[in-house]
């Protein structure tokens, strides 16, 4: 019983995490995506930490992955975070009258 309480953890959390996000109004999306991108940044540091307690090559492989794809996961959500926020910019130039 005890080998499936993280199954039971990793459950829970996807369960709660989709219920959290399924229900943010529209409004709150560039900032929600500011905090998503800091949370990815500590995912990334807990690979990176798995990745160094890891003693076969199968464990140094599936700790790579994670580093990789949590690094390209902060990296893509601050790019979009970016784009998101160049659409409420002025449009109008600097020193031009309107």
């Amino acid at each position: 019983m005890e080998g499936f309480i993280p199954l039971y953890i990793f459950m829970l959390s996807a369960v709660a995490g989709y219920e959290v996000i399924s229900r943010v109004p529209v409004i709150l999306h560039t900032p929600l995506m500011s905090g998503s991108n800091f949370i990815h940044g500590i995912v990334v540091v807990g690979a990176m930490v798995a990745l160094g307690e890891a003693n076969t090559p199968i464990e140094q492989l599936i700790g790579f992955i994670a580093v990789l794809l949590g690094a390209g996961n902060a990296v893509g959500g601050y790019v979009v975070t970016e784009r998101m926020l160049e659409m409420f910019k002025s449009s109008k130039k600097e020193g031009a009258k309107a």
